[in-house]
């Protein structure tokens, strides 16, 4: 495939990313040949070297060339090692159809200052019928859905609330020691960046589990974490009706998202041999 990258971004837009992530038209091309040449003397790791697959990362990294292979070769692992979130990765299958319905994962349509804005509500799935991990695939089935598409959100980043809503004892058993870490680790691997993540509607005994979360990522993004009881943080025009907004519902917003997954089928059926191998 052309490596040649065709730029649709404002030029508000492309100011900001000069200015605060390095990215001009030489530097961006340079750095996409260098990733290419770089991936393909590394065929262990499978790696999508087109620039729409890439620059998310080079963006992540400042167009930091060490920094950027650095993070694609974790992501790559990370996609071997993590067989329960990046395997069977199928829209159509009863446990994921069935999360995607329940709405544990909404990305709104109207971006926040440029920001795409996540409202995670993972305390909707019952845990004797689903798994913490099942829901975290859908969650990152969604991501990869609008990361791919929205290019804003690699240059400006993402808002996450967390509803902790529905919290009950047996949720929060479901949230072991290695799955934290492995969370943490996914957070610093992944190619999108949160500006914020605010956590709402959080009962009491949920904070020493969120401390212990915390523990696990590093300084810069711990500190971007935290405990609001609201969420004023965002303009009311762009929530869903059910947050006391002005925006669409969350029915319609799971609909939204369910019908571009489904869209992709294929694509996750071929983007599932896209990890590293066992060396």
């Amino acid at each position: 495939m052309s490596m040649l990258y065709e730029c649709r971004l404002s030029e508000d837009t492309q100011k900001y990313a000069a200015h605060k992530l390095n990215e001009t038209k030489d530097n961006r091309n340079y750095c996409l040949n260098e990733i290419k040449s770089w991936s393909e003397e590394n065929p262990h790791l499978h790696i999508r070297s087109e620039p729409k697959y890439v620059l998310p990362f080079l963006r992540n990294c400042k167009f930091d060339l060490a920094k950027t292979k650095e993070k694609l070769k974790n992501f790559y692992t990370m996609r071997r090692d993590r067989i329960e979130w990046y395997e069977n990765r199928d829209p159509y299958s009863e446990d994921i159809e069935e999360i995607m319905k329940l709405g544990c994962f909404l990305i709104l349509k109207e971006t926040y200052e440029n920001h795409l804005v996540v409202i995670m509500r993972p305390t909707l799935q019952n845990p004797k019928i689903h798994t913490l991990d099942n829901m975290l695939k859908v969650c990152m089935m969604i991501l990869d859905t609008a990361i791919i598409e929205n290019e804003l959100s690699q240059i400006y980043g993402l808002i996450v609330i967390v509803d902790l809503k529905y919290t009950s004892f047996a949720h929060v058993k479901q949230f072991s020691i290695s799955t934290m870490r492995h969370l943490a680790q996914a957070l610093q691997n992944y190619h999108c960046r949160p500006q914020k993540i605010e956590f709402v509607n959080t009962p009491f005994f949920v904070n020493v589990v969120l401390n212990l979360f915390k523990t696990f990522m590093p300084e810069k993004l711990s500190k971007r974490v935290h405990v609001n009881s609201t969420l004023n943080i965002l303009d009311k025009a762009i929530l869903p009706k059910e947050y006391e907004g002005e925006g669409e519902s969350v029915e319609d917003i799971v609909n939204f998202w369910r019908q571009k997954v489904v869209s992709r089928a294929s694509w996750f059926l071929e983007d599932e041999k896209h990890k590293a191998d066992f060396v």
